[in-house]
């Protein structure tokens, strides 16, 4: 019979405690987050330690706990997010929580020092979000970095990336020196093949922010500089990127054409290469247009052209600047019903106008997170995130498990 002693959400713990009851082991601690099984672990006689890969279940400080105890701590992840937490604090035994009490069994009947991390493809693990959207300033960069703020608010590593080689602002909109492009930087160790990750921490710069901080490769300053991010070069450190951060969200141009490419020179500069290779290489595509007469005419054009340029199939639609003196009353079912009958597209996010929020931004140098956290653009944009870019949400405070109150009355 084994002890466990259990750190997870409820439908977790319902699912781990009855099985454990089935195959005649034994629950001898319960606790609703990491600080609480960190304290009182060394007291429970537990052999096993059964957390959910989560920041509010297993913590660096829940391991040392485990370690001092003698009590072998293994996390229970429930998608691949999780299973890189838990492996980047280090930790071998993580078995899938949809494979559920048979998997546990197996890595149970291992040595703790037989345990083998789990084999994943590194460059495989990050995700890369590209921001696009049609000429006329409909909010690309505004877009991009709330997105970036919203990833590194719930705890993810992030990378914001300026790809814009007709009008770089990233780094202006939050207070950030663009003498060094980071970006660029990164794009010439590329084409000599010496970029890393050491070397992406090391050109780019950090957005600290109380609520959640995140890197920044800023744009090239001058637009004459744009041969620098040729096709290759920023293919090869995006692909860096993703062996660097969990999300790297990359701010690109309108343009998608490829007005260079002439016939007798299949290898000449594109201007627009970076964008087109940033959308490609994209496994979520964010499209975002103004929502007035004019910006949704233009976005109806230019989304056909990316619909025949991505390669994913993840693409979402972010209708920006909502607001009645430009649409008329009722401008979200005025937006919507427009996009649906001239575009086909369907359950847009609709983001509204909230100037003065955008403008105490960029005033301060700040993210829309740090400047306006209750601003209604913030909010739309947080449902962006947590609905199209990270389904699984953090499970809210857990409550006594069903199981649990039955064993307590029992």
């Amino acid at each position: 019979m084994t002890a466990f002693a259990l750190a997870m959400p409820v439908t977790l713990e319902d699912q781990f405690a009855f099985d454990a009851a089935q195959h005649g082991h034994e629950i001898v601690l319960r606790t609703v987050s990491a600080p609480e099984l960190a304290s009182r672990i060394a007291g429970a006689h537990a052999d096993v330690a059964l957390v959910a890969a989560e920041a509010r279940y297993l913590t660096d400080r829940l391991i040392a706990s485990c370690d001092q105890a003698g009590v072998r701590l293994i996390a229970v992840a429930s998608s691949e997010r999780e299973q890189r937490y838990a492996s980047d604090l280090g930790l071998f035994d993580i078995v899938d929580a949809a494979a559920g009490w048979r998997a546990l069994d197996a890595l149970l009947a291992q040595s703790p020092w037989d345990a083998q991390p789990p084999v994943r493809e590194r460059a495989a693990l990050g995700q890369v979000i590209a921001v696009w959207g049609p000429g006329g300033a409909p909010g690309r960069t505004s877009i991009a970095i709330s997105i970036a703020a919203e990833l590194a608010a719930l705890g993810y590593r992030v990378a914001l990336a300026d790809v814009d080689t007709h009008g770089a602002s990233v780094a202006p909109a939050l207070g950030m020196l663009d003498e060094a492009p980071g970006f660029a930087a990164a794009c010439r160790l590329a084409g000599t093949e010496t970029l890393t990750t050491e070397e992406l921490d090391r050109i780019g710069q950090r957005y600290e922010s109380p609520v959640g901080s995140f890197w920044v490769l800023t744009g090239i300053g001058r637009p004459s500089r744009w041969p620098e991010l040729s096709s290759e070069r920023v293919g090869t450190t995006i692909a860096q990127c993703r062996q660097w951060v969990d999300y790297t969200v990359l701010d690109t141009s309108s343009s998608l054409e490829n007005d260079e490419e002439i016939t007798s020179d299949l290898f000449a500069p594109r201007r627009n290469a970076a964008a087109v290779t940033a959308v490609r290489a994209a496994d979520h595509v964010i499209a975002v247009g103004s929502a007035d007469p004019v910006g949704l005419s233009r976005f109806l054009r230019a989304h056909v052209d990316l619909l025949e340029t991505v390669t994913t199939r993840s693409v979402s639609v972010v209708m920006n600047k909502i607001r009645v003196s430009a649409s008329g009353m009722n401008p979200h079912g005025q937006v919507t019903q427009t996009l649906s009958r001239f575009g086909g597209i369907e359950h847009p996010i609709l983001v509204p106008h909230d100037l003065s929020g955008f403008d105490g931004a960029v005033l301060s140098g700040k993210t829309l997170v740090d400047a306006a956290p209750r601003s209604s653009a913030r909010a739309a944009i947080r449902d962006l995130v947590m609905s199209r870019l990270v389904p699984e949400e953090h499970e809210p405070a857990p409550q006594k498990s069903l199981f649990g109150r039955m064993l307590a009355r029992g």
